[in-house]
Protein backbone atom coordinates (compact mmCIF):
# COMPACT_ATOMS: atom_id res chain seq x y z
CA UNK A 1 0.00 0.00 0.00
CA UNK A 2 3.23 2.38 0.60
CA UNK A 3 4.25 2.24 -2.73
CA UNK A 4 0.83 2.67 -4.19
CA UNK A 5 0.47 5.63 -1.88
CA UNK A 6 3.67 6.95 -3.39
CA UNK A 7 3.13 6.54 -6.98
CA UNK A 8 -0.15 8.19 -6.72
CA UNK A 9 1.93 11.39 -4.81
CA UNK A 10 4.61 11.12 -7.76
CA UNK A 11 1.93 10.76 -10.81
CA UNK A 12 0.09 13.99 -8.71
CA UNK A 13 -3.47 11.74 -7.85
CA UNK A 14 -5.27 12.94 -4.99
CA UNK A 15 -8.78 10.39 -4.41
CA UNK A 16 -11.33 11.82 -2.97
CA UNK A 17 -13.08 8.98 -2.44
CA UNK A 18 -11.85 5.47 -1.99
CA UNK A 19 -14.65 2.52 -1.99
CA UNK A 20 -14.71 -0.10 0.71
CA UNK A 21 -14.92 -3.68 -1.14
CA UNK A 22 -18.18 -6.08 -0.31
CA UNK A 23 -17.85 -9.27 -1.74
CA UNK A 24 -20.85 -10.17 -4.24
CA UNK A 25 -21.42 -13.38 -5.69
CA UNK A 26 -20.12 -14.80 -8.91
CA UNK A 27 -17.22 -11.94 -8.76
CA UNK A 28 -13.62 -13.11 -9.40
CA UNK A 29 -12.49 -10.72 -6.66
CA UNK A 30 -14.97 -12.03 -4.37
CA UNK A 31 -13.49 -16.00 -4.90
CA UNK A 32 -10.13 -14.38 -4.60
CA UNK A 33 -11.89 -12.84 -0.89
CA UNK A 34 -12.87 -16.00 0.53
CA UNK A 35 -10.08 -18.27 -0.71
CA UNK A 36 -7.28 -15.98 -0.29
CA UNK A 37 -6.01 -17.98 -3.75
CA UNK A 38 -5.76 -16.09 -7.48
CA UNK A 39 -8.17 -17.88 -9.53
CA UNK A 40 -6.42 -16.52 -12.44
CA UNK A 41 -3.76 -19.01 -11.94
CA UNK A 42 -4.15 -22.62 -12.11
CA UNK A 43 -4.92 -23.80 -8.35
CA UNK A 44 -5.16 -27.50 -7.23
CA UNK A 45 -5.99 -28.92 -4.02
CA UNK A 46 -2.56 -28.66 -2.89
CA UNK A 47 -1.14 -25.27 -4.05
CA UNK A 48 -2.41 -22.47 -6.06
CA UNK A 49 -0.66 -18.82 -5.84
CA UNK A 50 -1.47 -16.92 -2.16
CA UNK A 51 -3.45 -13.62 -2.38
CA UNK A 52 -3.23 -11.38 0.40
CA UNK A 53 -6.88 -10.42 2.20
CA UNK A 54 -7.23 -7.51 4.63
CA UNK A 55 -10.05 -8.10 6.46
CA UNK A 56 -9.44 -6.38 9.84
CA UNK A 57 -11.00 -2.93 9.88
CA UNK A 58 -7.45 -1.27 11.63
CA UNK A 59 -5.81 -2.62 8.38
CA UNK A 60 -8.86 -1.32 6.22
CA UNK A 61 -8.44 2.20 7.88
CA UNK A 62 -4.78 1.91 7.28
CA UNK A 63 -4.83 1.31 3.42
CA UNK A 64 -7.61 4.36 3.21
CA UNK A 65 -5.09 6.43 4.73
CA UNK A 66 -2.55 5.67 2.29
CA UNK A 67 -4.66 6.06 -0.61
CA UNK A 68 -5.74 9.80 0.87
CA UNK A 69 -2.40 10.27 2.03
CA UNK A 70 -3.32 14.04 1.37
CA UNK A 71 -5.83 14.40 3.86
CA UNK A 72 -4.87 15.96 6.96
CA UNK A 73 -7.09 13.55 9.14
CA UNK A 74 -5.03 10.96 8.02
CA UNK A 75 -1.25 12.52 8.63
CA UNK A 76 -0.96 11.16 12.55
CA UNK A 77 -2.03 7.42 11.83
CA UNK A 78 0.00 7.34 8.69
CA UNK A 79 3.21 9.20 10.55
CA UNK A 80 2.91 5.78 13.12
CA UNK A 81 2.57 3.28 10.67
CA UNK A 82 5.80 4.98 8.53
CA UNK A 83 7.87 4.93 11.94
CA UNK A 84 6.45 1.53 12.51
CA UNK A 85 7.52 0.12 8.89
CA UNK A 86 10.62 1.80 9.36
CA UNK A 87 9.85 4.89 6.89
CA UNK A 88 10.66 7.61 9.27
CA UNK A 89 12.58 9.11 6.25
CA UNK A 90 9.37 9.52 4.69
CA UNK A 91 7.37 12.15 7.34
CA UNK A 92 8.94 15.86 6.53
CA UNK A 93 8.50 18.68 3.67
CA UNK A 94 10.79 17.21 1.25
CA UNK A 95 9.60 16.31 -2.28
CA UNK A 96 9.96 12.72 -1.37
CA UNK A 97 8.03 12.91 1.65
CA UNK A 98 4.83 11.33 1.91
CA UNK A 99 3.28 13.40 5.07
CA UNK A 100 4.58 16.70 7.06
CA UNK A 101 6.12 16.47 10.43
CA UNK A 102 3.58 17.20 13.59
CA UNK A 103 3.14 20.66 14.53
CA UNK A 104 5.65 21.88 17.41
CA UNK A 105 4.67 23.88 20.77
CA UNK A 106 0.75 23.47 19.96
CA UNK A 107 -1.95 20.31 19.31
CA UNK A 108 -1.28 19.42 16.29
CA UNK A 109 -4.90 19.99 13.87
CA UNK A 110 -5.27 19.06 10.78
CA UNK A 111 -4.70 21.89 8.54
CA UNK A 112 -7.50 24.02 6.59
CA UNK A 113 -8.87 22.38 3.49
CA UNK A 114 -8.11 23.75 0.44
CA UNK A 115 -11.96 24.72 -0.30
CA UNK A 116 -12.97 25.73 3.00
CA UNK A 117 -15.32 29.15 2.35
CA UNK A 118 -13.88 32.60 2.42
CA UNK A 119 -14.46 35.02 4.91
CA UNK A 120 -17.25 38.09 3.95
CA UNK A 121 -15.12 41.41 3.50
CA UNK A 122 -15.45 44.14 6.35
CA UNK A 123 -17.45 46.59 4.36
CA UNK A 124 -19.72 43.75 2.82
CA UNK A 125 -22.32 41.52 5.03
CA UNK A 126 -22.10 38.11 4.52
CA UNK A 127 -24.81 36.13 2.65
CA UNK A 128 -26.45 33.06 4.00
CA UNK A 129 -25.38 30.20 2.61
CA UNK A 130 -27.31 29.00 -0.23
CA UNK A 131 -28.26 32.19 -0.99
CA UNK A 132 -27.22 33.73 -4.67
CA UNK A 133 -27.17 36.69 -6.33
CA UNK A 134 -28.71 38.27 -9.17
CA UNK A 135 -25.76 37.64 -11.62
CA UNK A 136 -25.01 33.91 -9.75
CA UNK A 137 -28.58 32.10 -11.18
CA UNK A 138 -27.61 28.69 -12.54
CA UNK A 139 -26.85 28.94 -16.28
CA UNK A 140 -25.11 32.91 -15.88
CA UNK A 141 -28.68 34.59 -17.54
CA UNK A 142 -28.17 37.20 -14.22
CA UNK A 143 -32.65 38.54 -14.25
CA UNK A 144 -33.52 36.90 -17.62
CA UNK A 145 -36.36 34.05 -16.93
CA UNK A 146 -35.76 31.14 -18.51
CA UNK A 147 -38.42 29.76 -20.87
CA UNK A 148 -39.21 26.25 -21.29
CA UNK A 149 -38.21 24.31 -23.79
CA UNK A 150 -41.90 23.34 -24.87
CA UNK A 151 -44.54 26.03 -27.06
CA UNK A 152 -47.66 26.64 -25.32
CA UNK A 153 -50.56 27.01 -27.63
Amino acid sequence: MLSLALWLKNNGFRPDQVPAFRPSPMATATAMYHSGLNPLRKISRTSGEKVEVIRGIRQRRLHKAFLRYHDAKNWPELRQALKRMGRADLIGFGEHCLVPPPREGRAAKPHAPAHAPKRASAGRPARASGARGRDERPGGRGGEKRRSGRRRG
